[in-house]
């Protein structure tokens, strides 16, 4: 894979496609909503704050890599813009829904545990369970034409391992791409893991919840 973005052009990207499949009756975006949306304070991290100016520059890059372009349509006033990044007639790029929400939300918020990508990809794709979407991540990173996804080292006091997208360049290598050492050593550190989790999986239900009525109410 030689495609390589920088954060900016990944939150752009991210936000197309989220609205796409999210917001279709408001899609394609003007510079305005796209703008918006990649300066959430919900589903986003890091929070940017990024001008309009900014983002067209970014657009202007992304155009030129073939990954976005203008569409407009009779009676449009002001341009709107639509990726041309994956699934479309323009590349050979194709992911089924439910990578395709996985590499959306690992654009728009960054490395994530396997349960925190169900919950943030609620809006966008089903998984049935956990075991789901380890299945699909171990997908995107055996593809042979990738890989697009990478394990990360398993942190300290944490039950899972985070998984970052490879379109930004190639990660350090992780010699804990298998199981890392420090796991917690007692039944304490094993329930303070649990009680993370339990809280991660509940801020993230909350943000999706948050992002739907932001989507149900934007104008």
């Amino acid at each position: 894979m030689n495609i390589e973005l920088t954060l900016h052009e990944t939150r752009v990207i991210g936000c197309l496609i989220e609205k796409e499949i999210t917001t279709p009756e408001q899609y394609p975006l003007s510079l305005n909503a796209l703008t918006n949306a990649c300066n959430q304070r919900s589903n986003r991290d890091p929070v940017l704050d990024l001008d309009e100016a900014t983002v067209q520059q970014v657009v202007d890059g992304l155009v030129k890599k073939f990954f976005v372009n203008e569409h407009g349509g009779f009676g449009s006033r002001v341009p709107k813009f639509q990726h041309r990044f994956c699934n479309t007639n323009y590349g050979t790029l194709k992911f089924t829904p439910q990578e395709l929400g996985i590499v959306c939300e690992l654009f728009l918020r960054g490395p994530q545990t396997p349960g925190e990508l169900r919950s943030h990809t609620a809006r966008l794709c089903r998984f049935g369970d956990v075991t789901e979407v380890e299945a699909v991540l171990d997908q995107l990173v055996r593809r042979e034409d990738g890989p697009y996804v990478q394990r990360l080292a398993r942190e300290p006091g944490k039950r899972e391992s985070r998984y970052a997208h490879l379109f930004s360049g190639e990660l350090p290598d992780d010699p804990a791409g298998a199981e890392e050492a420090a796991t917690p050593g007692s039944a304490a550190g094993g329930r303070i893991g649990q009680l993370e989790q339990r809280v991660a999986a509940l801020e993230a239900e909350v943000t999706a919840l948050r992002q739907l009525v932001e989507d149900l109410t934007a104008p």
